[in-house]
């Protein structure tokens, strides 16, 4: 626990810095764990890294909310964007607090928390060292290279599983790496993907402008985009165009404060692009740099890219684009969803792509409505849900304190 100490305190040192150059005192003082209510009103603690992770729980979340209505939820991210979701789906929320003992409990204290839930790999010592109930991972995901860095500190890594009352693997190679790591095997719960329970927002609507400028068929949506990655994806837009005249982009960024730069790279290459935040008429190409409407371009194009999948940052999810019977293609780097990408390509519902020719070639072989719904149905099926939502909080209502 003492090296653990010395580095989480390092880490600290940064994190806290960062936080002020970037984001100003405010965000210090969620960092530092100030801020609580004070009410001593019980609430469930519910840590994801960003969006994406918080997205995968929303399910969880309303099955929470009107099983335990007396039970209120704190959402804390390590991104501004995952903070802004948790926000607009009505929660309290704040960037989490540095895994420092002393930090920690104040947050534990001021906020009153009851029960810690975690998502994916989000698990810190201190956290859940300090928190008075029962500690829940949703999703949990654990690397061979992460296990074994784990591994490295026994202890540890045995006192903090221990702490775990259930972990819903996300993965049955994670299930056996938190085992073999301390994880009591009465807390191993069964092999749930969480993305795969995906619902999309409640208050999703048809918008009728954006319907008629971008239609379904003929708009491709390039999903969570890094960069490097947009380079690619406005060559095979350009060469895809030229077999497909009507050919429409949503060009989604994982990261929107990279628009000026990707904008620049749509002039160089001579197309009209609308940006999303400026409320621009449609246009050939919209620069969609806000947060929270991924559903929105998801429902409005019918063949999909999956951004992330053309570098070394694993790929981002696949179950949304299926959810809504989109078309998919996809790169080679799909580490963080390697299960569901086989299922796709086996079952001939994705095609995998490397240069922009390549995505070109697959969003030609697309372009045929008939072509894109079949793909969507196969997508849809092969991602179905392996675990019912109501079987999942079956295990998780009754830990929750009362």
């Amino acid at each position: 626990m003492l090296l653990y100490r010395i580095l989480v305190s390092v880490f600290a040192v940064v994190v806290l810095t960062r936080a002020f150059a970037r984001q100003g005192r405010a965000a210090l003082r969620e960092r530092l764990g100030w801020g609580g209510p004070k009410d001593g009103k019980a609430r469930i603690w519910l840590h994801a890294a960003s969006n994406g992770e918080l997205s995968s729980v929303r399910p969880v979340i309303r099955a929470l909310a009107e099983a335990r209505p007396d039970l209120s939820l704190v959402v804390t991210c390590n991104s501004e964007s995952g903070v802004a979701l948790a926000r607009e789906m009505g929660l309290d929320a704040c960037l989490a607090p540095v895994d420092l003992s002393w930090i920690v409990r104040r947050f534990v204290r001021d906020w009153s928390v009851a029960a810690h839930v975690a998502v994916e790999s989000e698990l810190w010592p201190n956290r859940l060292f300090a928190v008075p109930g029962p500690v829940i991972v949703l999703g949990g995901r654990i690397s061979a290279k992460s296990a074994r860095n784990w591994a490295r500190l026994p202890d540890l890594a045995a006192r903090l599983l221990g702490r775990v009352d259930l972990l819903i693997p996300q993965d049955a190679a994670s299930r056996e790496r938190f085992l073999s790591l301390g994880l009591p095997g009465a807390a191993a719960g069964p092999v749930t993907e969480l993305k795969s329970l995906y619902a999309p927002p409640a208050d999703l609507t048809s918008d009728h402008v954006f319907a008629d400028a971008y239609p379904r068929e003929t708009t491709w949506l390039a999903a969570s985009t890094h960069k490097g990655e947009e380079e690619i994806v406005i060559a095979a837009h350009l060469e895809a165009k030229a077999r497909e005249p009507d050919l429409r982009l949503i060009l989604a960024l994982r990261h929107p404060h990279r628009a000026a730069e990707v904008a620049a790279l749509l002039r160089e290459a001579g197309l009209d692009y609308a940006l999303r935040s400026r409320g621009d008429a449609p246009r050939e190409v919209l620069l969609a740099d806000t947060l929270g409407e991924m559903a929105r371009w998801y429902s409005q194009a019918g063949r999909v890219f999956i951004g992330g999948t053309l570098t070394d940052r694993g790929g981002h999810t696949p179950f949304e684009p299926a959810h809504f019977g989109a078309a998919i293609l996809h790169g080679p780097d799909v580490a963080n969803f390697a299960r569901p990408f086989a299922r796709l390509l086996s079952e001939n519902a994705a095609i995998e792509v490397e240069t922009a020719s390549d995505l070109a070639e697959g969003l030609a072989h697309l372009s045929d409505p008939a072509s894109q719904a079949l793909a969507g149905d196969r997508a849809r099926a092969a991602l179905g849900a392996e675990t019912d939502l109501a079987d999942l909080m079956a295990l998780v209502l009754p830990l929750l304190p009362e």
